[in-house]
């Protein structure tokens, strides 16, 4: 076994411990371009990733070759990048010797159902949303084998598959379009037309409601109602500043003290469960060795765990999360969207963040995209070129609903989310 060949590489040469990883890919792609398939192709690859921890110093390396003598050679390089590190006693590998097979998602593709059902998108949007223009459209299934291996007795051997669709497209009429949207999502099977899947189809006559878009007039602190794409990207901005290895280890975060405390409103729940039945493929073990378990990063509005690895754990005494994913699974909450917009005194329906990364202390500025403008409960317009801005520490706790439906991807699983108390600013 490939793995096996690469771990005995690494302590005939001395590491103390190592993990490594062989994997093989089988992907059969699908592109098409302003609605016409340009491209069919199917793409092998390899990988074999070691690390290696000599003397508290951990060194790693990637290759993508499984002969013998690529392995010794990357085993040396992989020592040769420890004994470079700096010494540091946190690095540690699961203790338990778990040894595990999974087999998920579909493995073996159906790609003439696949193919009908992208040509069937295409004509359906064709027909159904005549002004949207499909600038570009891949989709691919893939198959992966895994295998990987540690010093402690730790074996996990993995056979999944998945199919993945991303669309970029937009509104055009009279010389004025949208902004472009961007959908993607996983799945593993085909028993839906594509344009059920997730938001697709609200997206796709929201490309067409925004063709004629304007700023909106003025500056105003109001509410913002975001997409559950929106509030994804928003969470990622949140667990990166606030959970992150990082943020604790540099002290950056401004909840580094708060575990156990409240940190949002307590109607938040936020998940991190790639063992959810809505996650595709989800992680079913770490890198250090242990078996992935779902868990809450926020309940009811209280912070209950960082998202940490086991060095970080070590190196500051807090707990390690359960997992190393980023699928997060948000609780619903119990009013209908369109309630909730009707509830909205004035502010924005926001698609789409278009700004840089939030600072370090959670402030965040930039476009509101694929929007629209809300006064007294009704959607007044289209809008462009709006700013919004604010703090995510302090948005999390100016939750004024949270919708009961939910958005899944195969990624994440997540509602329609209105804060309050945001600045957005027009011409």
């Amino acid at each position: 076994m490939i793995a096996d060949r690469a771990l005995e590489a690494l302590l005939s040469r001395g590491a103390d411990m190592a993990y490594c990883s062989a994997r093989t890919e089988e992907t059969r792609e699908f592109c098409a371009e302003a609605g016409e398939f340009t491209l069919y192709r199917t793409i092998f690859d390899r990988s074999l990733s070691l690390t290696a921890f000599k003397n508290g110093r951990k060194g790693g390396i990637g290759i993508n070759s499984f002969d013998d003598a690529a392995i010794d050679r990357a085993a040396e390089d992989c020592l040769a990048a420890a004994a470079s590190g700096i010494a540091d006693e946190a690095w540690a590998l699961a203790p338990e010797a778990s040894v595990r097979s999974f087999l998920q998602g579909a493995p073996e593709p159906d790609m003439d159902r696949f193919f009908f059902r992208l040509r069937e998108l295409l004509d359906t949007i064709k027909a159904r949303y005549p002004l949207v223009v499909v600038e570009q459209l891949s989709a691919e299934h893939t198959t992966e084998r895994e295998l990987y291996k540690n010093t402690n007795g730790a074996a996990f051997e993995t056979l999944s598959g998945l199919y993945a669709l991303d669309i970029s497209f937009s509104g055009h009429e009279g010389g004025e379009s949208s902004s472009f949207f961007d959908f993607s999502i996983v799945f593993d099977n085909l028993d839906r037309p594509f344009v059920e899947l997730g938001t697709l189809a609200r997206d796709l006559a929201d490309a067409e409601r925004q063709i004629h878009a304007e700023p909106v007039d003025g500056k105003f602190t109001g509410t913002i109602l975001l997409h559950p794409n929106c509030f994804g990207s928003l969470l990622y901005g949140i667990a990166a500043n606030f959970t992150s290895d990082g943020a604790i280890l540099e002290g950056s975060s401004v909840w580094r003290d708060k575990l156990g405390q409240k940190v949002a409103d307590e109607r938040l729940t936020v998940s991190v469960a790639p063992l959810d039945s809505r996650i595709v493929c989800g992680e079913r073990y770490t890198c250090e060795g242990f078996i992935s378990e779902d868990y809450d990063l926020i309940r009811d509005g209280r912070l209950e765990s960082f998202m940490l690895s086991l060095y970080t754990a070590n190196k500051t005494g807090l707990p390690r999360a359960k997992n190393s994913d980023g699928c997060f699974i948000v609780k619903p909450g119990d009013r209908p969207l369109e309630e909730i917009i009707r509830g909205i005194k004035r502010g924005l329906i926001v698609g789409r963040f278009s700004g840089g990364e939030p600072g370090a202390g959670g402030d965040f500025s930039g476009v509101a995209k694929n929007s629209y403008l809300v006064r007294n409960g009704e959607i007044v317009r289209a809008v462009s070129e709006t700013m919004i801005s604010g703090n995510l520490a302090d948005l999390l706790n100016s939750v004024e609903a949270i919708s009961s439906e939910t958005a899944c991807d195969g990624m994440s699983a997540l509602p329609w989310i209105a804060f309050g108390g945001v600045t957005i600013s027009g011409k």
